[in-house]
């Protein structure tokens, strides 16, 4: 597999995007680079594809800025790019919340990294003795497709229905630990930080997300695969591209736009859901990946 795959997100407060931008946007043309950028005044996100040395070439370009200087990119392999184009974005939110009082920049919740979290869950508890809860950030149609099978999932449309739906269900944290979990770990990021403010003491957030983990440990734990948003749909726990479906399953799934700010999401069974009251926003999402998935299928 010759493709590099990255994926990754930074908060830190932008100015002059338009110039940023454009800058950029060269950069990967003249890489033969396809995916999505997106630039707001809170940060950046990106899902990239090319070769390794166009790749290698645009982190070190990135790096060379002292805002981005730390960034660390998730990576997976495929044969092919998963991609139709290049775009770059400015947006109000490298991840819509709505928001304002959270600021991922002006300090992180506490992080549990994937090693970590996998002995928690073997040996049933925190290095505190407080039972672990997980917590699914992500959206119904992501959740479907894999999931760490005991964790609250609240079935949520899009990211903005979180903080409705952790408000009405509170009291299930009580005296535990949370771990707050996504894809890469832009969303349990806000979602994190959104719970501190709440007043609830013992929450963390999965360290590079979902990918992260897999990367990191043998994937126990986990089940299914873990959506993505481009052309590959999902990988499995190598990271690789994961088999196409038989026609008709996930079918919600891979009829998804990806669009989450503009399109009808899929409708999914939530007979096994956690979700305390039923909500129906269709705003919001990881953003820099449903993106890509309109890039990939030549929408808007």
């Amino acid at each position: 597999m010759s493709i590099v795959n990255i994926s990754a997100y930074k908060f830190v407060s932008l100015d002059e995007l338009p110039m940023l931008r454009e800058r950029l946007l060269a950069h990967c043309e003249t890489l033969a680079l396809k995916g999505t950028i997106l630039l707001a005044p809170e940060g950046i996100n990106l899902f990239l594809a090319g070769s390794r040395a166009a790749i290698d070439g645009f982190m070190a370009s990135l790096h060379e800025d002292p805002r981005f200087a730390d960034i660390e990119p998730k990576e997976s392999l495929s044969d092919e790019v998963p991609f139709g184009r290049m775009r770059v974005r400015l947006k109000q939110e490298i991840i819509t919340m709505r928001l304002p009082t959270i600021r991922p920049e002006g300090g992180r919740a506490p992080a549990v990294d994937a090693p970590t979290l996998q002995r928690w869950l073997d040996q049933g508890h925190d290095d505190d003795g407080r039972e672990v809860v997980l917590l699914d950030t992500r959206n119904d149609y992501e959740t479907d497709v894999g999931k760490f099978p005991q964790a609250v999932d609240y079935r949520i449309a899009s990211f903005t229905e979180f903080p409705a739906a952790i408000a009405a269900d509170r009291a299930r944290y009580d005296g535990k630990t949370i771990v707050s979990y996504c894809t890469g770990g832009i969303r349990c990021e806000k979602a994190a930080l959104h719970m501190q403010d709440l007043g609830m003491p013992h929450v963390y957030q999965l360290e590079g997300g979902i990918l992260k983990y897999l990367e990191q440990t043998d994937g126990a734990h986990w089940r299914g695969d873990c959506f993505v948003f481009d052309g590959r749909v999902a990988v499995d726990r190598q990271l690789l591209p994961a088999p196409p479906l038989p026609s008709g399953e996930r079918a919600g799934v891979r009829g998804h736009s990806g669009d989450e700010a503009n399109a009808e999401h899929a409708s999914m069974d939530s007979s096994t859901s956690t979700r305390p009251s039923p909500q129906s926003s269709p705003q919001g999402g990881e953003e820099a990946k449903a993106e890509s998935v309109l890039l990939h299928k030549g929408g808007a």
